[in-house]
């Protein structure tokens, strides 16, 4: 479904990746892990259309969407769920879920996506009137994800969902991930610094240090390796 070739991004003069190259394949969660600064978040960004690479192609579906503008990668079918949430806090839950499927012109497909979302994540129908930002940080992180959802994407970027949040809801949030992709079949690229919890949940991994991609396995054979334990499981 996603193939990144030979991908370099920068910051002004100060690059950031460095010849990525990866892969995701239709109905997988393929999950990136690595320290902070090693590039992760560059790579969905530029993904998503929020950076522009320097060189190097992106093919969803076969096709480059390198240098597209978001809203256009959107409409083909990729959601992000950004780092930090970056929900409108001073807008309702609702409103937020509404603004996910601002593409979506069939009142219908709206309503039966909003049912969706609130079977997944209950707690956000209790609260679809209450202002955002008045949620916790678990609620935040289920409404960032529902108004992802909205738009009924092909391909979910997810960047750090478990940050800042307590173990239980950080559980939470994993078995929704999981939940998603196996019964909708959504294909799933997972940024996450908990290395351990990610490579639990993921077909297929790859560790990204200093924008390079230096080690690539499936998620249960990179669990088991040295290099991977030593410097990301705490062992």
């Amino acid at each position: 479904m996603l193939e990144i070739k030979n991908l370099f991004v920068g910051y002004g003069a100060i690059p950031a990746l460095h010849g990525v190259s990866l892969s995701v394949k239709a109905g997988s969660i393929v999950t990136l892990i690595g320290a902070n600064g090693a590039g992760k978040t560059t790579t969905l960004k530029t993904i998503s259309g929020l950076l522009k690479p320097k060189s190097g192609e992106i093919l969803y579906d076969g096709k480059n969407i390198a240098g597209l503008p978001p809203h256009q990668i959107v409409a083909r079918g990729i959601s992000h769920v950004p780092e930090g949430r970056m929900i409108f806090a001073n807008l309702t839950v609702l409103e937020n879920l509404q603004l996910g499927a601002y593409l979506q012109r069939d009142k219908q497909i709206v309503r039966r996506e909003l049912d969706h979302v609130f079977s997944l994540f209950p707690r956000l129908r209790e609260r679809q009137k209450q202002v955002a930002g008045t949620l916790s940080g678990g609620e935040q992180q289920m409404l960032a994800i529902g108004r992802a959802l909205m738009s009924r994407p092909k391909l979910l970027l997810l960047d750090e969902p478990s940050l800042g949040l307590a173990p239980l809801l950080v559980k939470t949030i994993f078995e929704k991930i999981v939940e998603i992709n196996r019964d909708q079949g959504l294909t799933i690229l997972l940024v996450e610094q908990n290395a351990n919890l990610a490579l639990e949940i993921s077909h297929f991994g790859y560790v990204l240090e200093t924008g390079k991609i230096i080690l690539q396995d499936d998620s249960a054979a990179l669990s088991q390796n040295p290099q991977v334990k030593s410097a990301y499981l705490g062992g």
